[in-house]
């Protein structure tokens, strides 16, 4: 948590220095705010225990919450960062799922800084033969803090920290969301028949007329 907040610190304090102001955010419009929500609040459920049957528990608890996060990021996904928060989240997800929790190796630990090979949480455990696609757990220490990231946790917080300098400068695009490409429902019948699904254009007024040249001068 300490880390999270000082990337948030040291963003706002580049966002300022860069020129940039916090009231950019009021243009910023997020979609499907709750499923963001109910992602965060599932990353703070009780895990079960550490044996095989409970780690099974645990990733699927933690795989939803990445699921969610990142339904969140792809209806979202024109706001600055976006791919690369959702590319981070996505790699999370492909390790814990394969493995049950999030594999911390001991090399990673050691390097931060931390004195304990036992991992007490049910979300993470310590890597092992058995385990797969290690690269992308926990394998990025930051020293002195005795924390340890995944590249995915890297690219994420990287790209929380992208988001809010970019807004920050406006440096963005409005976020609306694009129609509906399948079942568009009713649009209203005094909408221009062109408009409305299920109207062939061949049967549509003036349909394979060219349009008559305008004319140029005076007539006689």
């Amino acid at each position: 948590m300490f880390l999270v907040l000082a990337i948030l610190v040291g963003a706002l304090a580049a966002g300022f220095l860069a020129g940039g102001s916090l009231r950019s955010f009021e243009r910023v419009h997020m979609h499907w705010w709750g499923v963001a929500a109910l992602g965060l609040l599932v990353q703070i459920v009780p895990a079960p225990g550490l044996d095989a049957s409970s780690r099974l528990v645990s990733g699927l608890i933690v795989a939803s919450s990445y699921g969610l996060l990142m339904a969140f990021i792809a209806v979202n996904r024109r706001v600055p960062a976006a791919f690369l928060m959702f590319v981070g989240l996505a790699m999370n997800l492909v390790v814990v799922g394969a493995n049950g929790g999030m594999p911390v190796t001991a090399e990673a630990i050691r390097a931060s800084g931390g004195h304990s090979f036992e991992v007490a949480d049910g979300r993470h455990h310590l890597a092992g033969e058995a385990d797969v696609l290690v690269m992308l757990g926990d394998t990025v220490p930051v020293p002195g803090l005795g924390v340890v990231l995944s590249p995915g946790d890297v690219l994420l917080y990287a790209g929380v920290a992208w988001f809010v300098v970019a807004v920050m400068r406006g440096r963005f695009r409005e976020n609306l969301r694009p129609p509906a490409r399948s079942f568009q429902m009713y649009r209203g019948k005094h909408e221009p028949a062109r408009y409305r699904p299920g109207v062939p254009a061949t049967s549509l007024p003036g349909f394979g007329v060219r349009p008559a040249a305008a004319r140029w001068g005076t007539e006689r």
